[in-house]
């Protein structure tokens, strides 16, 4: 069946059957991921939700309609010991680890520990998650799917400032950093990985005004250009179901089968970025290269390894 940019995950769930499968989810309390997480929930798999909020994650599973497990447990990506004591409490293999999780512009800058919010939370929470949950992965063979944005266009990462100390602090582009930051985790995670059956993809879900927002203000919305000068919202804003349709079609398609190192968007493979390329869509290769790809891992390596002990 061939999906496309107005598509619903709902629409694309309901094309597969994920019994006896697991899936773990991270962000799946609002938003785009909640409505992966009713999508998914379609397709019969046991599904293991990873929120910051446990109050709203309980109001979500009483309202999916799924026949499998599903399992809460608290997540706070930003907070290392959060990731770790999660990764714990998921028993048997993970067929699907979906890091779709994310921060935009908020009131905090940096952590106490001195990394900067967004590239703590998008990147080296999932990182770590991924890490933690390697094992279980192999199990079976595995899909991984993170969630990056067009905004990582024009925006590679710079591994000499990923903490931006070193240039004035401006978190619509830490946050675009941190989107490249995903699409590279998915790449060498595929290029380290492949051998044990696990295989990364980083999907481009299209621009949805949801709580990743809450800190935007009118104004800015304007500026980007989610609400017109009447006041409506931009034709080409997605609902949060038709952006978490590559989200799922990622997770079930057959055709990505063994396919890892991918730019999904819409339902497919991501168009490169071209002279006609809306400003929301397509893939800028340029902020991703193996050399660069590598080294962030190490760099993540290194980080976590002075909070925590990680191989």
């Amino acid at each position: 069946m061939h999906f496309n940019r107005s598509s619903t995950a709902q629409e694309v769930a309901l094309s597969a059957d994920l019994r006896g499968r697991q899936i773990v989810l991270t962000g799946a309390a609002s938003g785009i991921g909640l409505d992966t997480a009713r999508a998914l929930s379609l397709t019969g798999a046991d599904i293991v939700l990873g929120v910051r909020d446990l109050a709203r994650g309980r109001a979500l599973v009483d309202r999916l309609e799924g026949q499998g497990r599903v399992t809460l447990l608290p997540l706070d990506l930003s907070d290392f010991v959060s990731v770790v004591e999660f990764a714990g409490r998921i028993t048997g293999p993970v067929n699907y680890f979906i890091a779709n999780a994310g921060v935009s512009k908020t009131p905090q800058s940096h952590l106490s520990n001195g990394l900067e919010l967004r590239f703590a939370t998008n990147h080296l929470g999932h990182f770590l998650l991924a890490l933690s949950l390697r094992a279980q992965m192999a199990l079976s063979g595995a899909r991984l799917i993170a969630v990056s944005s067009a905004a990582h266009k024009n925006c590679p990462v710079h591994l000499d400032d990923l903490q931006w100390r070193n240039r004035p602090h401006i978190d619509g582009l830490a946050y675009a950093e941190s989107k490249s930051a995903n699409i590279l985790f998915t790449q060498e995670a595929t290029r380290r990985w492949a051998a044990l059956g696990i295989f990364a993809n980083a999907v481009l879900p299209g621009s949805a005004l949801t709580g990743l927002q809450r800190y935007h203000g009118e104004a800015l919305k304007r500026r980007i250009g989610f609400i017109e000068e009447d006041g409506s919202v931009n034709a080409m804003v997605k609902t949060s179901a038709q952006a978490a349709a590559t989200t799922v079609w990622a997770t079930i398609a057959p055709e990505l089968a063994g396919r890892g190192g991918l730019v999904l968007e819409d339902c497919a493979e991501a168009l490169p970025v071209g002279r006609d390329t809306h400003v929301w869509s397509g893939y800028d290769a340029s902020v991703a290269d193996p050399a660069t790809a590598s080294a962030l891992w190490d760099i993540s390596l290194d980080l976590l390894g002075d909070l925590l002990s990680v191989k």
